[in-house]
């Protein structure tokens, strides 16, 4: 069988079988191994591929990131950092009409930056805005379409597991770097998603009515609340950036320093510790997984010689190289609708990365577009899971109309998107300043 067929057959019964509702990783581990033997002619090759990998990925050094931003984001759960600080934005938004809103939006973008994961920053905000925005009489939906396109941040901005899984399945790409690239265009989203949230609730003030005023001298006594936040953050992502410590000492630090803030504020007791410690591990197994699936079946594509056979026909196309981008972005928004965001990027880079060196773009670049257009799926259906997560909150949300209220923070984070596409430097500049010019 031609090898390039048998690649796309693989491509195709690996689809099936998730929408069968196979686990993402067996599902690649079994395509991948099937594949590789019918590859190589060789059963017994492909086999010993899977005794090795494993062990190979889960003990790679680079991805220790993994499970400590894991544990960093557990403890500041734990610690109730993520209270004080919606405590603050609530203090100096709410007083607007749709306010709390606005504060649901700005706490999951600085919750992003201790936290990395945008069903953590979901769940987390979720419990502590739904009761606050029902309590002053906002439309249920809205609030939880809110969170839901406020969770997206996480993946943005640093530390994000996204980034780093992109950047070790791009080909060992700076993580530092990538954090840096994708900071402006989270702010830059963070800012699209209130001006949204402003004029929807300008058109019909009935979903979100003005909140409690507060003081002035109640206002910055909240900043006291954000403290521990911040310093986690400069700490983190200033030493990192500085070149004081690596991106993985980064990690380590941030989780030591959650824990023993946890237990300076009183709160840490051994069965919370194991908890949280537990909830770390079975987040890590789970992208370790999709990792060890994503590393086995792309090594059957290797094997096919599908990602540098697409890479040459797609270079050789006689159209201009942004229609190529556009369509490959197109098809990432579309499949993110349906799968999980990291198995997406896991199984999708091997094959793009290529193409995209080829065009002549820089995978910086193209990451932090990659990474908003997946986002784009978290919040879209049939398989949105922020908003499942949202609904499952709060009984009162229904999925049906929470899926029409999400809709205006959609329009904002496509926007965002084109802007990034058009505009590379949003994405190029802060790398470069802090690291120099990107010779790749």
């Amino acid at each position: 069988m031609d090898l390039t067929l048998l690649a796309i057959l693989g491509i195709i019964v690996m689809i099936v079988l998730l929408f069968m509702g196979m686990n993402i990783g067996i599902s690649m581990i079994l395509v991948g191994v099937v594949g590789t033997a019918l590859a190589m002619d060789d059963f017994g090759m492909a086999v010993k591929r899977l005794q090795t990998v494993p062990f190979t990925t889960a003990s790679t050094f680079s991805y220790v990131v993994i499970p400590l931003y894991c544990l960093m984001g557990e403890f500041t759960l734990e610690s109730g950092m993520s209270k004080g600080l919606y405590d603050c934005c609530e203090k100096w938004f709410g007083r607007f009409r749709g306010g709390l809103n606005l504060a649901t939006i700005v706490s999951n973008g600085v919750f992003g930056a201790i936290c990395g994961s945008s069903s953590a920053a979901v769940a987390t905000m979720g419990r502590l805005s739904l009761p606050e925005t029902r309590r002053f009489k906002y439309d249920d939906n809205f609030s939880a379409a809110t969170c839901a396109a406020g969770g997206t941040l996480s993946w943005l901005i640093p530390p994000s597991t996204g980034f780093i899984v992109y950047a070790l399945s791009a080909g060992n790409l700076s993580v530092g770097r990538l954090f840096a690239a994708g900071i402006i265009p989270g702010i830059i989203l963070m800012l699209a998603y209130m001006i949204a949230g402003t004029i929807v609730c300008t058109i019909n003030p009935a979903v979100a009515p003005k909140g409690e005023s507060y003081s002035l001298k109640t206002r910055f006594k909240s900043f006291i609340g954000v403290l521990p936040v911040v310093v986690l953050f400069v700490v983190v992502l200033g030493g990192m950036f500085s070149g004081i410590f690596s991106y993985t000492e980064a990690a380590a630090i941030g989780a030591a320093l959650a824990i023993l803030y946890t237990i300076l504020v009183g709160r840490f007791t051994f069965k919370g510790f194991v908890s949280r410690c537990m909830n770390a591990l079975k987040s890590s197994i789970m992208v370790f997984q999709i990792m060890i699936g994503a590393s086995v079946f792309g090594y059957f594509l290797t094997v096919t010689d599908l990602p540098q056979n697409l890479a040459a026909w797609i270079s050789s196309l006689d159209i201009h190289r942004i229609f190529i981008m556009l369509m490959m972005l197109l098809l990432y928004i579309i499949i993110g609708m349906f799968m999980d965001t990291l198995s997406v990027v896991l199984l999708t880079i091997p094959i793009f990365a290529p193409i995209v060196t080829a065009l002549g773009y820089d995978l910086i670049w193209f990451g932090v577009v990659v990474v908003l257009c997946m986002v784009l799926g978290t919040i879209t259906p049939p398989i949105g899971i922020n908003l499942f997560i949202a609904a499952g909150i709060d009984k009162n949300v229904e999925i049906s109309k929470l899926m029409k209220a999400v809709v205006p923070y959609c329009i904002a984070l496509l926007i965002v998107t084109i802007v990034c596409i058009l505009i590379p430097a949003l994405s190029t500049w802060l790398p470069d300043l802090i690291y120099g010019a990107n010779l790749m």
